[in-house]
């Protein structure tokens, strides 16, 4: 079983799995506009981005599949700290201003932009003190969810615990943790591996099956079979490295399930790259159990079942104790102001 994993490309850890699947280049952006980079949501056709920066006014930018931007769309509300960007089932853009690196602000906000060009602030409270978070998430239902950026312990997650309110602020209920270890993949704005578990970026797959949070060099995919976003983000992920990642913050999945990657620009200034790892979303999904025919009279006359190969009862195959594994199924692809953690 370990050799068969080894060709598929995963490595098992208890209780969790890494797909080290192919990571392609897709185009360069070089647009200054967007030299920090740090939300990216798609549709399919185009790509939409945001700038970690205060120009006095939203401005989310439409890209081509060749990193042009071809159209900015703008808002006239004033942003702190956009941080992330989500494409919602109904084509809202919601654009996370919830960047708090200093932990000033009596108030983070959201701001959804509709595809008429309407424009909606919402403003939320933490329950519990000041958060600096980088990380949205619009669940199957358009419930957002915002996953805060801990140098110490364990991302929270939080949900606004009533309907969203333009006229006053809404308060915010904290409904999980997400649990990140340290890794080695390279990458991130400081040589100290703790850059290696914040987490600066969100996505949810088209169906709202599968949930991607993404640290500075690492992306990780959790499954919502059921919708229930929090208790997803609970669950052991896999991990996908994004390995050499100046300052990575920005991902999204086109709707075929490929997870894109976007930094901001490198220690030169001049470009950053959209990466691409095809068929990502699969990566979550377990293969179909298998049935075991046996041909042992004896036994099948005795009642006693043959012993399994795996854990009984689970889709998953179980290698060393408990650990959970993943089978690859199809072809992989040939494929806010610049700040530190």
């Amino acid at each position: 079983m370990r050799a068969l994993l080894a060709v598929l490309g995963l490595v098992v850890t208890a209780g969790s799995a890494s797909a080290e699947p192919a990571v392609v280049d897709v185009c360069a952006v070089t647009d200054q506009r967007l030299e920090e980079l740090s939300g990216l949501a798609s549709d399919g056709g185009r790509w939409f981005a945001v700038n970690d920066s205060d120009n006095g006014r939203l401005e989310i930018q439409v890209l081509d599949r060749t990193c042009a931007i071809t159209r900015t769309i703008t808002a006239p509300t004033n942003p702190f700290d956009v941080e992330d960007l989500a494409l919602a089932p109904d084509g809202t853009l919601w654009a996370a201003d919830t960047g708090d690196n200093g932990k000033t602000r009596e108030t983070v906000a959201l701001h959804a932009v509709s595809p008429d060009g309407s424009t909606r602030l919402h403003r939320l409270t933490y329950p519990d003190g000041k958060h600096d978070a980088e990380a949205l998430l619009i669940d199957g239902s358009g419930i957002p969810h915002i996953v805060t950026k801990e140098t110490i312990g364990s991302a929270l997650v939080y949900r606004p615990a009533a309907a969203l309110n333009e006229g006053a602020p809404t308060p915010l209920e904290q409904v999980a943790r997400v649990s990140i270890s340290t890794t080695t993949t390279t990458g991130g704005p400081l040589s100290n591996s703790v850059v290696t578990r914040l987490v600066t970026g969100g996505a949810m797959s088209r169906d709202g099956r599968v949930a991607a949070l993404r640290t500075y060099t690492d992306a990780y995919l959790f499954p919502v079979p059921d919708g229930d976003l929090a208790k997803a983000l609970e669950s052991d992920p896999v991990r996908v490295p994004l390995p050499g990642e100046p300052q990575g913050e920005a991902i999204a999945f086109d709707p075929d399930g490929t997870l894109l990657s976007a930094s901001e620009f490198g220690r030169d200034g001049t470009s950053s790259t959209v990466r691409a790892v095809a068929g990502a979303a699969a990566l979550t999904v377990p293969p179909p159990p298998t049935t075991t025919t046996t041909t042992d009279a004896p036994a099948a006359a005795s009642g006693e079942p043959a012993p399994p190969a795996d854990e009984p009862g689970s889709p998953w195959p179980v290698v060393g104790g408990g650990a959970v594994a993943l089978v690859l199924v199809g072809a992989l692809v040939r494929r806010s102001r610049r700040r530190r953690p």
